[in-house]
């Protein structure tokens, strides 16, 4: 386990025992898991290296969860559609929108038990990259982030807004706190 991945030298010192056969953790601060990538090269780490040491890249962003005492559910107001329609259109481009928007979201109304914020503890929405044959033969080539993405994309990659989006269709959080945590 290596600490927060900030400068060259932790970078080298991960890249080196990954490359040893060891399991290697550790933290990076970027958007999302795709953008590890350009991070590491930022950091001065080959892409060879990368690509040959990357086995999976995990993203986290931290949501409050509904208060259980208070949730309810609610038709999906059409400016909310329109906002989950704009960030569906992100994660799969203009056109190529593969779920079905909500029409029935959840949100805690608030009340004695959760301080009426309507929420109640956290959890976690995800997303993460498989780093397959063909995406480390993308790093090596030098592709971009978008070009990377449209390649996760067609190898099932669940982007962090549709793990939200999910989880708000559960009643677990609000679209508001995952649209809150997606464009922080």
């Amino acid at each position: 386990m290596v600490g927060e991945i900030r400068d060259n030298e932790t970078a080298d010192i991960a890249i080196n025992s990954a490359l040893t056969g060891h399991l290697m953790l550790s933290t990076l601060h970027t958007n999302d898991a795709i953008s590890a990538i350009p991070r590491f090269l930022d950091l001065g780490i080959p892409a060879f290296l990368i690509s040959s040491t990357l086995n999976v890249i995990i993203a986290q962003r931290l949501v409050r969860k509904n208060c259980i005492h208070c949730v309810r559910s609610i038709e999906t107001p059409a400016e909310v559609k329109k906002e989950i329609e704009k960030q569906l259109r992100s994660v799969y481009g203009e056109g190529k929108i593969k779920r079905v928007i909500p029409a029935i979201i959840f949100q805690g109304a608030g009340c004695d038990v959760c301080g009426h914020t309507g929420y109640s503890g956290q959890i976690g929405i995800f997303e993460a990259l498989n780093v397959s044959p063909r995406i480390r033969d993308l790093i090596n080539k030098g592709l971009t982030a978008s070009e990377l993405k449209k390649i996760a994309l067609e190898e099932g990659m669940i982007f962090m807004f549709e793990d939200g989006l999910t989880k708000v269709e559960k009643g677990v959080t609000s679209i508001e706190e995952v649209l809150r945590v997606i464009k922080e």
